[in-house]
């Protein structure tokens, strides 16, 4: 193994660290999301979720931070294309948004289906 491809992926970590740290930040969007992963997190201890269930909640949290980031990727990019408004940059960013509310739904659908029967027995 090459000293160059360590350094490179260190260099990758470091830099997806970074973009992570300003997702985290400065998007108030991610700043929910992750605020809501947070909560969900201390209720899975609080509550003593099974191994299962916090393998599913866990996805189901990166899931909607990594889909949360990629819509506000979109989002700057076709804003830099494009400051002003224009309809076809207006159909692009609400497609994004919608694949984001799709894993919102899916991420709720989940914590559902974990606490619910927690909460009713």
């Amino acid at each position: 193994m090459s000293n160059n491809f360590v350094s490179g992926r260190i260099k990758s970590i470091k830099y997806a660290f970074l973009g992570a740290y300003k997702l985290i930040t400065t998007e108030h969007s991610i700043i929910v999301q992750f605020s809501v992963g947070v909560i969900m997190t201390i209720l899975g201890f609080v509550i003593g979720i099974s191994k299962t269930e916090w393998l599913l909640q866990t996805l189901a949290i990166g899931m909607v931070m990594a889909v949360e980031g990629l819509n506000t990727a979109v989002e700057k990019i076709a804003d830099f294309i494009h400051p002003d408004f224009h309809p076809k940059i207006g159909f692009i960013k609400d497609i994004a948004a919608g694949a984001v509310f799709f894993i919102a739904l899916t991420a709720i659908a989940i914590g559902l289906i974990i606490y619910i029967p927690y909460f009713c027995n």
